[in-house]
Parts: C-alpha cells; sequence; structure tokens
C-alpha cells in the first residue's frame, strides 16, 4: 500500500486527488492548518491520517511535525494547496506577497525538506501542482505569478538534486479548474463564474494519478492541462 502526504485535500484539484487514491486503498496524510479542520478532513475521508501545520507559516511546520506522529513511509508528496489575491503591482503591500510566496512557494519548500529522507529511502515522487501562471504572468497576478514561477525553479532544481536518489519530480500547469479558489477570481475579476467552462478537477485528477503509476522506467518533468472547451 502507497503512502501520500497532501496538501489542499480540502476543495479542488486536491480533493480529487485524495478521493481517487482513498478509494482505492492508497494511504493517505492529509496536511490540515489547525485541529478543526484536521477533524473535517478525517470524517471526510474514514481511515486517513492528517497532520497539523500551517501553510501560511512555514517556519514553525518542523515544530508542528515535532510534535506529532510522521507516517514511516512517504511513497508521494503532492503540492496541491494554493492561495491567489489579485491586485496590481502598484497596490499591493508587503502583507499580500508575504501571504502567496508562504503557501505557495515557501512552505512547498519546507515540506519537501522536511519529507526528503524519507523520499529518498522509499523512492518517492513530488508533485508540484503549479498553474498557467507558472509559466506566463499576466497584469494583476504579479504575487501568484511569481510565487508559481519559484514553485517551477524549485521543482526544476529538485529534479535535479534527486535523481540521483531515485526521487521523481513532477510539475503539472493546470488552467482554469473549476473550483473555489476560481469562483474567488471571478469575483476578483468583477465576471461572472460559470463552472462549466473550466477544467473538471476530476480531470486534473487524472492526471496527476497518470504520473504517479507510470513505471520506474519513464518520468514526467512538466504537464500542461487547459480548458478543452
Amino acid at each position: 500500500m502507497a503512502t501520500h502526504v497532501i496538501t489542499g485535500a480540502g476543495s479542488g484539484i486536491g480533493a480529487a486527488v485524495a478521493r481517487r487514491l482513498h478509494e482505492r486503498g492508497d494511504d493517505i496524510v492529509l496536511m490540515a492548518r489547525d485541529a478543526g479542520r484536521a477533524k473535517q478532513l478525517a470524517g471526510a475521508f474514514p481511515g486517513a491520517r492528517t497532520l497539523v501545520g500551517d501553510l501560511a507559516n512555514p517556519d514553525r511546520l518542523s515544530w508542528a511535525f515535532s510534535h506529532q506522529p510522521m507516517p514511516e513511509r512517504v511513497d508521494s508528496l503532492l503540492h496541491i494547496a494554493g492561495v491567489v489575491d489579485l491586485g496590481r503591482v502598484g497596490d499591493l503591500g508587503t502583507k499580500t506577497w508575504h501571504s502567496q510566496l508562504n503557501v505557495n512557494l515557501i512552505a512547498p519548500a519546507e515540506l519537501t525538506r522536511l519529507f526528503l529522507p524519507q523520499l529518498r529511502h522509499d523512492k518517492g515522487h513530488v508533485v508540484f501542482v503549479n498553474s498557467g501562471a507558472g509559466l506566463t504572468a499576466h497584469a494583476e497576478w504579479g504575487p501568484y505569478a511569481a510565487s508559481k514561477h519559484g514553485l517551477k525553479a524549485l521543482a526544476d532544481a529538485l529534479r535535479q538534486e534527486e535523481h540521483g536518489n531515485g526521487v521523481r519530480v513532477t510539475s503539472v500547469y493546470p488552467g482554469r479548474t473549476a473550483s473555489a479558489m476560481q469562483e474567488k477570481v471571478h469575483h476578483q475579476e468583477g465576471k461572472e463564474y460559470d463552472p462549466s467552462r473550466w477544467i473538471d478537477p476530476e480531470s486534473v485528477a487524472t492526471t496527476i494519478l497518470m504520473s504517479l503509476d507510470l513505471p520506474r522506467d519513464a518520468e514526467v518533468n512538466d504537464i500542461t492541462v487547459r480548458p478543452g472547451r
């Protein structure tokens, strides 16, 4: 039975991935920002384990983990959580930059560091769910795009550093996906939200599971998923 550590399992792509892995009998360990959220996730995925650690405060993740039982093996670490706040560079203060960089970039880097010894031992797989914004930046998307461009750099560096240790690294770049985050983005853009126009989270989950299930003779480095409509 494979063990997968997942961030962002509460909604959208993360929930779809967690559900698929849970249904097929894999062991899932779900990151939660606090004890209340951990209880909700445990109720949604019976038998799943939870780890409490606030991605918005990556400096405290190591301390938080030192007070909890950790998984004995890690076959994959799936970075799916993310936050977004739009705005023009000239209008945004440091708080907006820090909040997106912490959750979208620094927390994934710290989680990867903390789990890397197990990933090396188990020849595991690290998946970074990035974004189209990690490849191209647009007006009012500066902090989010910067965090996702940084996430691409993190993945590329990690892949080269850990290839010899048998650790696989995949970046997935979904286009706009029907989710609570996308609804928030539309609200910030002043647009009507129609989820039928965008990628179903299940389609992105299928892509992620494909990369996880690929035989060891091959590795998917980068996958771009775009709306089909």
